[in-house]
């Protein structure tokens, strides 16, 4: 699998912004969808938003028109920039990539990233 590192998340107010970043490990794998999940308190793990190595970008509804993910190919890195953030936004962020090699498919994650978001 693809090892992950996150960093970028920390304490903002309403309204605010941050932005996280993603980066994969070198490795033969090669990375066909990179994204972002969040898992808020006493919620389940919801999908934020992902991109394919096309350049196909997906969100959750709630966060459409605030977060935008991207994808630095030379620095292997996936990026989340937030936007106007709420309360709502507060949760353990988890980086994941969809890798392949030789045939076979992997779901890679990172160790979460706390986003609070302060009222």
């Amino acid at each position: 699998q693809v090892q992950l590192v996150e960093s970028g998340g920390g304490l903002v107010q309403t309204g605010g912004s941050l932005t996280l970043s993603c980066a994969a490990s070198r490795s033969f794998f090669s990375i066909n969808t990179m994204g972002w999940y969040r898992q808020a308190p006493g919620k389940r793990r919801e999908l934020v938003a992902t991109i394919t190595s096309g350049g196909s970008t997906k969100y959750t509804e709630s966060v459409k028109g605030r977060f935008t993910i991207s994808t630095d190919s030379a620095n292997n890195t996936v990026n989340l920039q937030m936007n106007s953030l709420k309360p709502d936004d507060t949760a353990v962020y988890y980086c994941y990539a969809a890798s392949s090699f030789r045939g076979y498919e992997y779901d890679s994650w990172g160790q979460g990233t706390q986003v609070t978001v302060s009222s």
